[in-house]
């Protein structure tokens, strides 16, 4: 007896099943990568969360103030204001930080930044790690005339933002109420995060950007962004 010879798909057949499968992954693509996109979301506001939660802690142990307003003799970084380094205004608080890590976001895409894994010297130790020492190990500005008496001010934030139309460049930027703030390819649902002088830290959009900038109450936020 001759053996049965299995039936082979025709063209017609296999570009049918291709098509099929384009088709089904052009819709449960945007599905799966939604979660994602949602966790990472998530990552970056309970960065800023515990970010804002070592400023204020600083706070209590300075008169109520941030570093940008207490004297590098004291332990502060208000003299570096001017320079428009933003990494110093973290390091003076490693002890409240506790790990560099948090000053990356998730969704960070610049080559030139990297995660720093202490804030210490490089320990002895079997593996290597990134010492945090430059604007570089950061994602996100901060706001250096952020004040605890003025809960809406923008004490930090993603630093993917535009002002006017042109994306902010590193540095100290003054930025008046009237001016027209928006996202550089938004990382978040098409939004960004903040966090405010109070702590809170919330999630926004293009449309909402102004109003908040006018929520802060000051005619000018100078921000300073890595």
């Amino acid at each position: 007896m001759k053996p049965a010879r299995a039936r082979a798909f025709t063209l017609i057949e296999l570009l049918v099943v291709v098509a099929t499968l384009v088709i089904a992954v052009a819709f449960l693509l945007p599905a799966l990568m939604r979660p994602r996109r949602y966790a990472t979301g998530m990552y970056c506001s309970n960065h800023l969360k515990q970010i804002g939660l070592s400023f204020r802690t600083w706070a209590l142990d300075n008169d109520g103030r941030f570093p940008m307003q207490v004297s590098v003799t004291n332990g502060g970084t208000m003299e570096l204001v001017a320079s428009g380094v933003v990494f110093r205004h973290f390091q003076v608080m490693s002890n409240e930080l506790s790990t560099p890590t948090i000053l990356i976001c998730p969704m960070e895409l610049a080559f030139a930044r990297t995660m720093a894994t202490t804030f210490g010297p490089q320990p002895a130790a079997t593996y290597k790690q990134v010492v945090f020492k430059s604007d570089n190990n950061v994602s996100y500005f901060v706001g250096v005339d952020a004040d605890g008496t003025r809960p809406s001010m923008l004490l930090c934030g993603d630093q993917n933002l535009a002002i006017n139309g042109v994306r902010a460049k590193p540095g100290l930027l003054a930025v008046p109420t009237n001016s027209v703030m928006s996202w550089v390819k938004p990382r978040h649902d098409g939004g960004g995060n903040f966090c405010l002088a109070d702590g809170s830290v919330k999630q926004v959009k293009t449309p909402g950007l102004n109003p908040l900038l006018v929520e802060t109450e000051v005619a000018t936020n100078r921000l300073a962004f890595p």
